[in-house]
């Protein structure tokens, strides 16, 4: 009877096993705030479950969900800036931020390029890495992308680039902004192939990346809901002292307003490229054959 009567906790302690769950089973979404779990989350290509918002990824990532397995073989690993202003804020150097930059990511600057295969088909495919200093462009990305432009020039290969980044890199002043130049150029040669440039914004592209080689393309892609200008809201706003509408700058406000030519979701990406470079390669093999056939007339 004593223990019908007996006050029992009303909580009672969590099992051993269930404190022992790791800490990273769940996933917060940077735009929602849901939870997802984190297997899901990462099947999903890191797209939030509930508002499908597009979560930004490693350039490593992205070569891994976008080319065949095993196939990119990267090139010019090794450049990286030299810190040419031997640039100084305060106590901090820029030497250690290129140090700190490169011990987060594991590469040596935001930008990578290599040879792949994408269903088969030889491309170059160069790819931005936003955790490296917000991907942005300085003189190490701008060579390596002039390198990609020229790689995919030399080998008569399609070229698709994944662009993201806040611009040019400050401490390196006029040589990053002279990097918008360089790489147009290197773009211009590389048309001369007669190749497809294919290229792919994703969340956020603006300042001189947008306006330079990512807005370029033969064909100009986005993935949902990436901001794509050249300048950020607060920063338009304060300017022009008018309140911008919400969906401004956004990949489908580009789209409804002819900036950009699709947007794709990050899990059919891959699969529209595969679709346009097979157009691509359709469309050069029909001209050859008319040249062939004007030559013979």
């Amino acid at each position: 009877m004593k223990e019908i009567f007996k006050r029992h906790p009303r909580y009672r302690t969590a099992p051993e096993s269930f404190t022992e769950l790791p800490d990273d089973l769940w996933v917060r979404c940077d735009q929602c705030r849901e939870l997802v779990y984190a297997k899901e989350y990462e099947d999903a290509l890191w797209v939030c479950s509930k508002c499908k918002y597009h979560a930004q990824i490693t350039a490593r990532q992205r070569i891994d969900i976008t080319v065949d397995p095993g196939s990119f073989y990267e090139r010019d690993a090794g450049i990286h800036s030299s810190d040419p202003l031997t640039f100084r804020s305060g106590s901090e150097t820029y030497a250690n931020k290129l140090r700190e930059w490169q011990d987060k990511t594991g590469t040596r600057e935001a930008f990578l390029y290599g040879i792949a295969r994408l269903d088969g088909k030889e491309i170059v495919l160069g790819v931005a890495e936003f955790k490296f200093s917000g991907g942005s462009l300085n003189g190490a990305t701008g060579e390596k992308i002039a390198r990609a432009f020229n790689l995919a020039g030399e080998r008569s290969v399609p070229l698709i680039l994944f662009s993201s980044g806040g611009g040019a890199r400050m401490q390196e002043g006029t040589i990053s902004l002279l990097q918008m130049a360089k790489t147009v150029a290197a773009l211009d040669r590389f048309k001369e192939s007669g190749q497809p440039y294919l290229s792919v914004m994703t969340d956020p592209c603006v300042g001189g990346i947008t306006a330079s080689y990512a807005m370029l393309g033969d064909v100009n892609i986005a993935e949902p809901g990436a901001y794509i200008g050249f300048a950020g809201r607060r920063v338009i706003e304060q300017t022009t002292h008018q309140k911008l509408p919400q969906s401004a700058a956004r990949a489908e406000f580009l789209l409804e307003h002819g900036m950009i030519d699709l947007v794709v979701a990050r899990a059919e990406m891959r699969s529209v490229l595969g679709r346009l470079l097979e157009m691509y390669a359709g469309a050069g093999s029909r001209a050859a054959e008319k040249r062939l056939v004007g030559q013979g007339a």
